[in-house]
Formats: C-alpha cells, sequence, structure tokens
C-alpha cells in the first residue's frame, strides 16, 4: 500500500465531501430553524456513507473479477491510448460547464423541507439520503475513480474493504465537524453556515465541472505513465 495511493484515495474522498449529498442538504439541515437534533442528522450522514460503501463494495468485487477476466487487455497500448484521450476529453468537457446552470434537486428539496419540518420521523432522514445518494449515482466519478484505483491496485481484499469504509467516512466527515461546531458553537457557527449555504447555491452549477475535470485528470495521468509518457 503505497504513500500516493493513499493520498489520491484522501484527495477525491475530499472531493466527494462536498457533493449535495454530503455537504449541501448538511449545511441547509443545520440551518433549520430551532436545536440541532443531532441523532437525526448522523442518520442522515450514516445511510450516505453506508450507501456508498455498499456501492463500492460491489463494484469493487465486480471490477476486480472482469479484470481477473480480462488478463492483460487492459494494459495494451491502444487500450491505454484510449483511456489517455477519454481523460482529456473529459478534461476538456469540464471547461463547458459554468456557475449558469443549476442542477435539478427540486425532489431533494422538497425531502429537504419534509425532513426538517418537527413531525417528521426517522424514515423522513433515510430517504432523503436515499434520495441525494441516488441522484449522484451518475456523477459520482471520483468515487469511481477511487474504486478503480482500489481494483488495480496489490491491496488484498480486506485492505480494500477497510480503505473503502474509511474514505466513506473521509467523505462525511465535514459534515460532522460542521455539526459538532453547530452543537458546541452554535452562536459562531451560524454566520458561517450561511456563508457556506451562499456559497454552495452560487457555485453549485459548476460542481460538475470539477468532478469532470478531476477525473479526467487522473485518468489521463494514469495512461501517460503507463505509457511512459511522463
Amino acid at each position: 500500500m503505497s504513500a500516493g495511493l493513499l493520498l489520491s484515495l484522501a484527495g477525491l474522498a475530499l472531493v466527494d465531501s462536498t457533493s449535495i449529498g454530503t455537504l449541501f442538504i448538511p449545511v441547509w439541515l443545520l440551518l433549520a430553524a430551532g436545536p440541532v437534533n443531532v441523532r437525526r442528522i448522523l442518520v442522515y450522514l450514516a445511510t450516505i456513507a453506508v450507501f456508498y460503501f455498499a456501492v463500492g463494495l460491489l463494484l469493487f468485487w465486480g471490477g476486480t473479477r472482469l479484470g481477473e477476466a480480462l488478463g492483460g487487455a487492459l494494459d495494451n497500448r491502444p487500450v491505454l491510448w484510449a483511456q489517455l484521450v477519454l481523460g482529456v476529453g473529459l478534461f476538456a468537457l469540464s471547461f463547458r460547464y459554468g456557475g449558469k446552470k443549476r442542477p435539478r434537486t427540486g425532489g431533494v428539496l422538497r425531502w429537504r423541507d419534509r425532513a426538517t419540518a418537527g413531525d417528521s420521523s426517522v424514515r423522513w432522514l433515510i430517504g432523503l439520503a436515499l434520495l441525494a445518494a441516488l441522484a449522484e449515482v451518475a456523477t459520482m466519478l471520483p468515487y469511481l475513480g477511487a474504486v478503480g484505483l482500489l481494483a488495480t491496485s496489490d491491496v488484498s481484499q480486506l485492505g480494500a474493504v477497510g480503505l473503502l469504509a474509511a474514505y466513506c467516512l473521509v467523505m462525511v466527515l465535514p459534515a460532522i465537524l460542521l455539526l459538532a461546531a453547530r452543537v458546541a458553537w452554535p452562536t459562531w457557527i451560524e454566520p458561517l453556515l450561511a456563508r457556506l449555504n451562499a456559497w454552495i447555491t452560487r457555485t453549485s452549477g459548476s460542481t460538475l465541472g470539477w468532478i469532470l475535470a478531476i477525473a479526467g485528470f487522473l485518468l489521463a495521468q494514469d495512461a501517460a505513465n503507463r505509457l511512459e509518457l511522463l
């Protein structure tokens, strides 16, 4: 297990920690009027983490078996050149996404409002977490990149499971830290949450662009290294 692999996984996890489900909605929940219900928000974050962990295990075991079936086919130069072109293409595509477009999160917002209502039950928080996670499945490129790194590394299956669990913990850690600060120092943290919410609203349209850029860079870098271009 190399330090480079750990740093790459940590970086991708921090990128994933800024998604709609892991940061945007927790900030909105923390801005709800009244005292914070710590247990409910932890249930929400745990649901997000468990969902990602389960998806990661399925992708890792499926990818490992696929890699074994293909043998060394993925190391052929034509395949690596195709990976390099795909990475560069994703990176170039990322520049088309700016802050003008907004993600379609109407369904998530309605569930968030219902979940923060005083008479709502924990099941609404779980439903909100699953809805947010499912809405991000098509764009979870950092997580797919992390699973790909694990599938092609020399880490054992037990070690990969542990790294996936750690990845999911790092992914929700910023929201947990904000929750702890909201409970311990509410007067100090509420203005910061409001500014963070304003920044999220202003820049949410460019999130997909950042994801595409990072995923494209990682794909291109891996292909270039294996082609000995760098």
